[in-house]
């Protein structure tokens, strides 16, 4: 290996920052296990338990109707669409008591920009669900659909959010960020949310005391430097609010959208920018293992290149399904990638506070079955 490489993977393992000329450098290193070694080693420094953990939630994608246009996305629909729609509240309501049947505390409610959805409507669907369900998390739309509110009610984004919070919203999903550049926002998308305004939406809702998650999808039209600078504006991001609780990346998925030309960006390459995002994000404490798109064993194969959690039981997704992927895992299955990856699972919330009763034999099963990648 490069010399210099090593020496970048060194200081990010003792716990140093990395610029980004030294981020960009470690695309160029094509020693996928030296890349996994070390954000292996960061993730077991910043989290020395034996656990690892998942959580069980719903993604309801409540519309599917959206004024933006993304070249990425199989799922929208315009208004006029014969298979448009807008979720009656008795479907949400069976969707979520099916969510707690199953020891789920939190819905992602997500949809699209919708035309003609006030900002009322809003309000009045996240009181109803927090009355009738005070036990289950709201993890509530986007930035891409925040800054639309904000835009069509023409309203501050802070008494946008207020308002939201006030509701009943419990946290905000890191989704539609894609890629953090104005070239490949405007390149792949039309009347979406712009890199500074997906931030400001983040900052905002960090402000109010709320805390969202953060997220990337690559292998589209990004460069490679693009994707170090989209790591860049979150972990300056982080270092003003301190409100991300985890990073999650995945690849673009190409089949049935407007960018079926580009070639699926495989396993390799997720890995290694997982693992680059490990060792770049050294203030985001959590990353989360992308299963959904990789599928079961390179979901597992993740928590030795810097994931620390399995993601979602994920009961329902539409949206990236829509695109041709249809991986599932039960949660049997999820649990025990855990376990044969040599680590307790452990089911937590949002926020990663541990939700489940610890078993008092499980430690020692990973103790003795051992987590380090060597």
């Amino acid at each position: 290996m490069d010399a210099g490489v090593q020496r970048i993977l060194d200081k990010a393992v003792d716990g140093q920052r990395l610029s980004a000329d030294e981020g960009l450098a470690l695309f160029d290193c094509h020693d996928l296990h030296a890349l996994g070694r070390a954000a292996d080693a960061v993730c077991r420094r910043l989290h020395p338990e034996p656990y690892r953990t998942y959580n069980i939630d719903r993604n309801i994608n409540y519309t599917n109707v959206c004024a933006a246009v993304c070249d990425f996305c199989a799922f929208y629909r315009k208004s006029s669409d014969a298979d448009a729609y807008v979720l009656p509240r008795e479907t949400l309501y069976q969707k979520i008591e099916e969510t707690i049947a199953l020891g789920g505390d939190q819905i992602l409610l997500q949809g699209g920009n919708h035309p003609s959805l006030r900002l009322e409507w809003y309000e009045e669907l996240l009181r109803d669900l927090r009355e009738r369900y005070p036990q289950v998390n709201l993890h509530a739309f986007s930035a891409s659909e925040i800054w639309h509110f904000h835009k069509l009610n023409k309203l501050p984004l802070r008494e946008v959010l207020r308002r939201l919070k006030d509701a009943g919203m419990g946290s905000l999903p890191g989704g539609g960020a894609e890629i953090l550049t104005d070239r490949v926002r405007k390149a792949i998308t039309v009347n979406k949310v712009l890199t500074e305004e997906w931030l400001q939406v983040h900052r905002v809702w960090h402000e109010l005391g709320g805390r969202s998650t953060c997220t990337m999808m690559f292998g589209h039209v990004e460069t490679l430097a693009e994707r170090v600078e989209h790591l860049e504006r979150l972990r300056q991001l982080q270092d003003e609010t301190e409100g991300f609780t985890a990073f999650i990346c995945w690849t673009f998925q190409p089949e049935h959208t407007a960018l079926a030309h580009v070639g699926p960006a495989g396993a390799f390459e997720y890995l290694r920018t997982q693992a680059i995002a490990r060792l770049y994000l050294d203030n985001v404490a959590n990353i989360q293992s992308s299963w959904v798109t990789q599928g079961p064993k390179i979901g597992q194969l993740a928590l030795f290149f810097g994931a620390n959690d399995m993601g979602s039981l994920m009961i329902e997704e539409n949206v990236v399904s829509s695109a041709g992927t249809v991986y599932h895992l039960t949660l049997d299955q999820i649990k025990s990638a855990i376990r044969e990856a040599g680590y307790v699972p452990r089911q937590r919330n949002v926020f990663y506070e541990y939700i489940d009763q610890e078993s008092a034999s499980e430690p020692l099963l990973a103790l003795r079955a051992g987590v380090a990648l060597s």
